[in-house]
């Protein structure tokens, strides 16, 4: 069996070879487009026929299915601090923008987080004169903390 790792890698080539886009993916699998994207980069367990869906439209194996079925590890990255300049730039933002995230959540909800779980992402580009904007949404469920 493949693991998670090895999968979404399997993914990532099979998209380069087959040219299937991650929207495609999701229709085909019938969730969100971040969601599936995460899914099938191994941050989330598919359902079967979710599973079935993706491996087939990737031309991917049982291993494959298998792989995308079982249940991950969340939030693994190969480094503490990210090198993709990408994902870098993220964790930049939360280092320097963090803090006041933090604040405003606390002064508008109280002390409380934002779920990661019971969460919704959309990433979109937006056409702007001085060059694309690209606009991040995280949109996840206030839980305050009980004592």
């Amino acid at each position: 069996m493949l693991t998670k790792k090895e999968a979404a890698e399997a993914v990532r080539q099979a998209k380069i070879r087959t040219g299937v886009t991650w929207a495609q993916l999701a229709e085909t699998v019938g969730r969100p487009l971040a969601w599936t994207t995460a899914a099938l980069l191994g941050q989330h367990p598919m359902g079967e026929k979710e599973a079935e869906r993706a491996a087939a439209l990737l031309e991917l194996g049982e291993d494959a299915v298998l792989a995308f079925r079982s249940q991950p590890y969340r939030g693994g990255l190969d480094t503490a601090v990210p090198v993709d300049p990408t994902i870098y730039r993220l964790y930049e933002v939360v280092q320097v923008y963090g803090p006041t995230i933090k604040e405003l959540i606390h002064e508008q909800c109280g002390d409380g987080i934002m779920s990661a779980i019971n969460f919704k992402l959309d990433v979109e580009r937006v056409p702007h004169p001085k060059g694309d904007r690209i606009v991040i949404t995280l949109d996840g469920k206030y839980l305050p903390y009980e004592w």
